[in-house]
């Protein structure tokens, strides 16, 4: 009895995490975060939910854009926000314009879902236009129910996330900038 327990406690695993790619997935972005806060940050890409974005990320990534990308705008209770590749370069940071830029790649159009934005989860940043989102990203330290369905939702943090919670803080009086930031040391794409 115990072993047919066991083997069907193993095909509930195995179906269960096949079901599980199969929805979001299989890639991770990693992210190695250097500062007053370091350590490992695994993304699970929801590559089949959020598909133009994550290739977006993943282009991104590949071209090494993400590397030195400082978290520039960190509200406790909230999120921290990292991304921007044109002014957020921790060897070349204009505090003045971070958090304005992007890519040299076009706006995206959104991919609104039904992922709930809760703790760990990863959504696209963007202005008030819904098509505008590019390299901005952020990580909720968090449930944000009011930003269901309003903002890309690309991935969820499976491994790190106390890495995360620990990120540099901004002044709640500056909208969450952060002086000294901490950043994005290395960023890769894993398969798994």
């Amino acid at each position: 009895m115990t072993n047919v327990r066991h083997i069907i406690r193993a095909a509930i695993g195995t179906i269960f995490l096949f079901s599980y790619v199969y929805a979001f997935g299989n890639e991770i972005l990693r992210l190695e975060v250097d500062g007053s806060s370091s350590g490992t940050v695994d993304i699970q890409l929801f590559t089949k939910i959020a598909p133009i974005h994550s290739k977006r990320i993943k282009k991104l990534v590949t071209e090494s854009k993400y590397d030195g990308v400082v978290f520039h705008r960190v509200i406790a209770g909230f999120m921290a926000q990292s991304g921007d590749v044109k002014f957020g370069n921790i060897d070349n940071l204009q505090i003045d314009l971070v958090g304005m830029g992007g890519s040299q790649y076009p706006n995206l159009t959104a991919e609104f879902s039904n992922q709930p934005f809760e703790k760990g989860t990863v959504g696209m940043a963007r202005s008030r236009d819904p098509n505008s989102a590019n390299s901005q990203f952020f990580i909720m330290f968090a449930d944000a129910p009011h930003l269901n369905g309003k903002y890309t939702v690309i991935g969820k943090v499976i491994s790190g996330m106390e890495t995360v919670m620990e990120i540099k803080k901004g002044d709640i009086k500056q909208n969450g900038a952060v002086s000294q930031p901490d950043y994005i040391k290395n960023a890769s794409i894993i398969e798994k």
